[in-house]
């Protein structure tokens, strides 16, 4: 062999990227999208904030009681058994009168506190008859109080723009007032699925198909983000049939996603209808399962060709098409799943050269238990299991060893 021949490194194989590596790459890449709608507050759950939103009022508008009980002046009540006549009621959304010394006033939870008053003193503590309270306690000024302003202040920003709206950022807009949010448009996904085996349930599965679970999986991983999804639906194992609705998917849709095809087969034809028709800018990942990872661009649409085995698939989703679809959604800040150190219950001793991620739940004891079969194709145990298990490449595990765990409720939504 020639020294020429021995050097040329245009027949050596890269190292595959690092899940780490592949995330970073996808994230840099994304462009996030733009156009701003105003929407109902009560219509923002999952959308994404535009812009940062301030209170032009205060919360609480002024003190108000934390408990039904009355309201006194602590001086009224130093001795710990004050007597003082009732003169007044005061209700949740109804003002009091000022509180005239050696008074007091019932009032209820979130009640004003009227002009006079320093503190309330809960029912409990109190005896009520013939419209005199003794008070059996002895009081510090602002006891139980809620002062104005001590959650939100006036002209004070509640909500920073690149925030995924929940249920507590909604309520927490509408408590200042905000009847509408404006927010980053839906994101537009096509979706496909690729494989001449691949069957509807409800149709008569024929000798060699198998029902499309991945087409179920997928779409509802999408509308749990969000996503505005079409469903090109299942395309045969040709390349120009791969090609026509790749060019299909691409008009109007920030992103399209694949199912099966990305592999190396004769039989698919994922790469090259992508190659052919914009470009492949990654391919394959160290990662277990789910190594055939595909990521691109078709015109002004982003590509992700997932693997057609139903966990491969799922768990690169999770681990590489959740966080990017975050990112160009217009979320902002660290994408990363929270994750927590366990202890396993298993040994596993022989290590892999990729990075895998193993199916696993949380038993009585707080220890990670495996799950038996780690195939890519066990659906079942994505549903048995809690979670993933982080397990770094050339690791093997011993029964004790803490080991990182993603809880599949940080990977969800």
């Amino acid at each position: 062999m020639s020294a020429t021949a021995m050097t040329d490194t245009s027949t050596v194989r890269k190292p595959l990227l690092s899940v780490a590596e592949a995330q970073a790459f996808m994230l840099c890449a994304a462009r996030p999208v733009t156009e701003v709608e105003h929407i109902d507050t009560m219509r923002a759950n999952g959308r994404v904030l535009a812009l940062a939103q301030t209170s032009t009022l205060n919360v609480p508008e002024r003190d108000n009681t934390q408990m039904d009980g009355y309201c006194v002046r602590a001086s009224d009540c130093a001795s710990g058994a004050a007597s003082l006549p009732v003169s007044q009621r005061i209700a949740a959304g109804h003002v009091g009168q000022p509180l005239q010394p050696g008074t007091a006033a019932r009032i209820f939870t979130g009640a004003l506190l009227p002009d006079g008053a320093d503190c309330v003193v809960m029912q409990e503590q109190c005896t009520a008859a013939d419209g005199v309270v003794t008070v059996n306690h002895v009081p510090q000024a602002g006891e139980w109080v809620r002062r104005q302003g001590e959650d939100i202040r006036a002209g004070g920003e509640i909500l920073a723009a690149g925030r995924r709206l929940r249920s507590q950022e909604m309520g927490l807009a509408a408590s200042v007032g905000l009847a509408q949010l404006p927010v980053l448009r839906k994101l537009r996904v096509a979706v496909f699925f690729t494989g001449d085996e691949l069957a509807m349930p409800g149709q008569p599965l024929a000798p060699g198909a198998v029902y499309n679970s991945n087409r179920f999986t997928l779409r509802a991983l999408l509308e749990n983000l969000g996503c505005e999804i079409t469903d090109l639906g299942i395309v045969p194992d040709s390349l120009q049939a791969t090609k026509a609705v790749l060019r299909q998917a691409a008009q109007g849709n920030d992103l399209i996603i694949t199912s099966g095809g990305v592999s190396v087969g004769e039989e698919d034809h994922i790469k090259p209808a992508v190659e052919a028709e914009g470009r492949l800018n990654m391919w394959q990942i160290a990662v277990k399962p789910g190594k055939p990872l595909a990521f691109g661009e078709v015109n002004q649409a982003f590509f992700v060709g997932l693997p057609g085995n139903p966990v491969s698939s799922f768990v690169t989703f999770l681990l590489f098409v959740r966080p990017f679809i975050l990112r160009l959604q217009g979320v902002a800040g660290n994408l990363a799943p929270r994750s927590y150190k366990l202890p396993a219950s298993f040994e596993r001793l022989k290590a892999d050269k990729r990075n895998e991620f193993l199916r696993a739940k949380i038993n009585q004891h707080d220890e990670l238990e495996l799950f038996a079969n780690q195939g890519s194709g066990v659906l079942t145990s994505t549903v048995w299991g809690d979670g993933l298990i982080d397990c770094p490449p050339g690791l093997s595990i011993a029964r004790g060893d803490m080991l990182r765990f993603i809880p599949f409720n940080e990977l969800l939504y």
